[in-house]
């Protein structure tokens, strides 16, 4: 597996490939992986001829009061376990390749970004799409995979791919998720050894709401119960629970939807954020 670092040998390397008809697939991360990014790597090994894997820790996705300062960093594990899974290459840029001295451009996606998470995190979605836009630019490759733990990302992202015209498809895969049914993040090495016997109570309660409402409960009670359950089972805070349009992740109002939607949900468990989502 090859290291990259410069921006020069990326391209190179990526023009041979393709110079030889060979496709390519894209896995961005931020490091400190875990089985659920392995999981993506796995599906671009078996369907592109070269898989890439980025490691970069994106400075312009966080806030100032975030954690950019702590985020786990682990490249030397995160290297072998790419290797073990038959990454071709790692590019693992610094800072100033990502945002040289100047730059000043960034990539936003206004509608799609400002609800949900973009109510939260009003930065967020901007330092994500221009990171992605970078990225593609950089490599150019034919799939790009990303984890629906992170949904209204992927719905951001395949935005920005329509409106920009990359041509790039856009493969989500499914949330790896700890036998538990807690969504894997690499945030959760934040949680105490309490905590993560509480942390998987938020896909619990998410479940009993889709039980609840598939059975007839308004999706206004099965909320609030789901709320209650999570508050007095110990999380701190809930930014939000809600069910939304999957395709424009707006707002569904009706008392017991009978359209396909999304149930996306976060909250505070001590210092940690906890997000998961899935068909309602």
């Amino acid at each position: 597996m090859l290291r990259v670092g410069d921006l020069n040998t990326l391209k190179e390397t990526v023009r041979s490939w393709k110079s030889s008809g060979l496709t390519v697939g894209l896995v961005p991360t931020m490091g400190a992986l875990h089985s659920g990014h392995l999981s993506l790597v796995d599906a671009s090994v078996q369907t592109c001829d070269r898989t890439i894997a980025s490691i970069f820790v994106n400075p312009t996705q966080f806030a100032a009061h975030e954690d950019l300062g702590s985020y786990p960093r682990t490249y030397e594990q995160d290297c072998r376990l790419l290797e073990n899974h038959k990454c071709d290459l790692v590019f693992s840029p610094d800072v100033s390749t990502m945002y040289p001295e100047g730059e000043e451009t960034r990539v936003t996606v206004p509608a799609l970004g400002a609800k949900l998470e973009g109510e939260f995190r009003p930065h967020f979605f901007g330092g994500v799409a221009t990171i992605v836009a970078k990225l593609f630019n950089m490599m150019e490759p034919d799939k790009a995979f990303f984890g629906e733990k992170d949904f209204q990302q992927v719905q951001v992202i395949r935005r920005m791919v329509k409106d920009l015209a990359f041509p790039i498809e856009v493969v989500a895969c499914p949330t790896g998720r700890d036998i538990n049914g807690l969504a894997l993040s690499s945030r959760n090495a934040y949680l105490s050894e309490e905590e993560r016997k509480i942390a998987p109570m938020l896909y619990a309660a998410m479940h009993r709401l889709r039980i609840r409402v598939r059975a007839g409960t308004s999706l206004e009670t099965a909320i609030d119960e789901a709320v209650r359950t999570l508050l007095k089972g110990g999380f701190r805070s809930v930014d939000y629970i809600k069910v939304c349009d999957p395709d424009t992740l707006d707002l569904i109002t009706a008392p017991v939807p009978s359209e396909p939607c999304r149930l996306l949900a976060a909250a505070w468990l001590g210092k940690t954020r906890l997000i998961d989502n899935f068909d309602l």
